[in-house]
C-alpha cells in the first residue's frame, strides 16, 4: 500500500463577535475558508475556474475544487478534495466575545506544501467573519497534530510570526487483530443504490467506501498511485461482519452557492467490525484523519478506533 502523507492541525480561535454556531457547523467553515482561499490566490478574478487558463496551475482549485484528471479512459463525477475540516462538536451554541473555540484541518497529499496559503486564508476567513451575522474572529495559533503526547505550535513560533517546519509524525501501525470497535463521531453517509445506508450498513459497505476513498485521493493527490487489487479486497470485505448501533442525524444548512436550504442526515453510534481484518488494518488506522463516505470535508465520516480483540 503506497503511502499517502495526512497531517491534522488544530486552529485555536478567538471570536471577537457573537458567534452562532449551529447544529453542525463543518458547513460553515468550509464556505468561509473556500472564499478567502479564492481571495487569497486568484489572480485572475474570473467567476469560472474551469475556464481560467490557470485552472489547472491554480492552489485554489488544487485544494478546493481539484480538477479531474486529463483521461478518456475514464470519468469522475466526483474528485476528492485534499483537505478535510473537522468542525467544533455538533449542537447549537452561542459564543460571546473574547470566547474561544477551535477546529481541525486535515490536509492530503500535495496540499501539505501548500500549508502556509491555507493558514492565511484561514486568518482572512476569521477576519472576514463566520455564519449569517459575518462574526469576526482572530487565529490565536496553529497545533500539528493535536492530541499527541506533546503539543507542537507551528503557529506562529514564540519569538516571531513563523511558520515551524512539521514535525516528523507517523502512527504505531494497528497490531493484528480479527475484531475492532469504531465510534463515528460525526455523520456517516455512505450511499448503496442512490440511497443513504442507516440500519442495513455491512462491513463490506463501510470498507469498501474506505477504500476507494484512499486510493481516489492517492491517485489525484501524491505521485505514487499504485492501483490496488480491488476485486481481491472487495471478496475479503464480503468475509468481514458488521455489528452496529447507529441513530440518524439530521439537520438543515443554507448554501451560498445554490442561494437554498438544504437538509443532510447521516448516522453516528458506533460499528463493530468482525473477520480477517489484516488487509484493511493501514486504511483503518488513517481512515481516522482521511474519514469516510460523501462531505469529508464538511468533517462527515470521521470515526475513531475505540478498542481491538
Amino acid at each position: 500500500m503506497n503511502k499517502l502523507p495526512t497531517h491534522r492541525y488544530r486552529f485555536n480561535c478567538r471570536v471577537l463577535l457573537p458567534l452562532n454556531l449551529n447544529h453542525y457547523s463543518g458547513s460553515m467553515l468550509r464556505g468561509a475558508f473556500g472564499r478567502a482561499l479564492r481571495k487569497s490566490v486568484c489572480v485572475t478574478r474570473m467567476n469560472d475556474c474551469k475556464s481560467c487558463l490557470l485552472y489547472r496551475q491554480c492552489t485554489y482549485p488544487k485544494i478546493f475544487e481539484t480538477p479531474p484528471l486529463h483521461s478518456e479512459f475514464q470519468q469522475f463525477s466526483q474528485v476528492p478534495n485534499a483537505f478535510v475540516i473537522e468542525p467544533p462538536p455538533m449542537g447549537r451554541r452561542q459564543l460571546q466575545s473574547g470566547e474561544n473555540f477551535s477546529f481541525n484541518l486535515v490536509l492530503i497529499g500535495r496540499a501539505l506544501d501548500d500549508l502556509p496559503t491555507v493558514i492565511h486564508a484561514w486568518q482572512r476567513a476569521l477576519k472576514a467573519g463566520l455564519g449569517p451575522g459575518h462574526a469576526q474572529a482572530e487565529l490565536i495559533n496553529v497545533v500539528f497534530e493535536p492530541g499527541q503526547p506533546v503539543e507542537q505550535i507551528i503557529y506562529p513560533a514564540a519569538s516571531d510570526n513563523r511558520l515551524l517546519p512539521t514535525p516528523s509524525f507517523a502512527p504505531q501501525p494497528l497490531p493484528a487483530t480479527d475484531s475492532i470497535d469504531l465510534q463515528l463521531h460525526t455523520p456517516l453517509r455512505i450511499k448503496h443504490h442512490g440511497k443513504v445506508l442507516s440500519g442495513a450498513m455491512r462491513g463490506k459497505d463501510f470498507l469498501m467506501a474506505l477504500v476507494r476513498r484512499y486510493y481516489l485521493l492517492q491517485e489525484f493527490h501524491t505521485p505514487n498511485y499504485q492501483a490496488p487489487n480491488f476485486k481481491e479486497l472487495t471478496d475479503h470485505a464480503e468475509q468481514i461482519q458488521a455489528n452496529h448501533q447507529l441513530s440518524w442525524y439530521q439537520w438543515d444548512r443554507y448554501s451560498h452557492r445554490q442561494k437554498q436550504k438544504m437538509t443532510f442526515g447521516g448516522v453516528i453510534g458506533t460499528l463493530r467490525l468482525q473477520g480477517n481484518l489484516t488487509p484493511f488494518l493501514p486504511l483503518l488506522q488513517q481512515g481516522q484523519w482521511l474519514h469516510v463516505g460523501n462531505k469529508t470535508t464538511f468533517g462527515m465520516g470521521r470515526y475513531s478506533i475505540m478498542s481491538q480483540t
